[in-house]
């Protein structure tokens, strides 16, 4: 199996609900996603939907859902778009079983929940130098 085996690397849609109190989720996860290990590219085709692509060693599919999930958004729940998801989820899952690969493989999602808070506005933020916070 050679490191850059196409098989490996998988580009998926993720559609969002557009009946959410945030009409631009799909920036938001588009933000929150770009730069966590084992995502290579995410990208905004349109205003409700985000392709990610990334290498099945390390994240799946239902892995970054579940994490957007748990952040609050709201995926697109039309019967096609939960079909699709259950085809990616099962071929992924089958895919990684094939290949012996364990869960344990997988990196840890809390880097999305890391560049969430890295991005919300709130009160644990000191704009002051270094140098000015030692002295208080």
């Amino acid at each position: 199996m050679n490191k850059t085996d196409p098989e490996l690397l998988k580009q998926r849609e993720i559609r969002f609900c557009p009946l959410h109190p945030d009409p631009d989720q799909a920036r938001s996860a588009l933000r929150l996603l770009d730069g966590v290990a084992g995502i290579l590219e995410v990208r905004q085709p349109t205003r409700h939907c985000v392709v990610v692509r990334y290498d099945l060693r390390r994240m799946t599919l239902q892995l970054i859902e579940a994490a957007l999930i748990e952040l609050g958004f709201h995926l697109d729940g039309s019967l096609l778009m939960r079909l699709k998801r259950a085809l990616c989820y099962y071929t992924e899952e089958t895919q990684r079983a094939n290949l012996n690969l364990h869960h344990a493989d997988l990196y840890d999602v809390q880097e999305v929940f890391v560049n969430r808070y890295t991005h919300k506005p709130h009160g644990c933020r000191d704009d002051r130098p270094q140098h000015w916070r030692e002295y208080l």
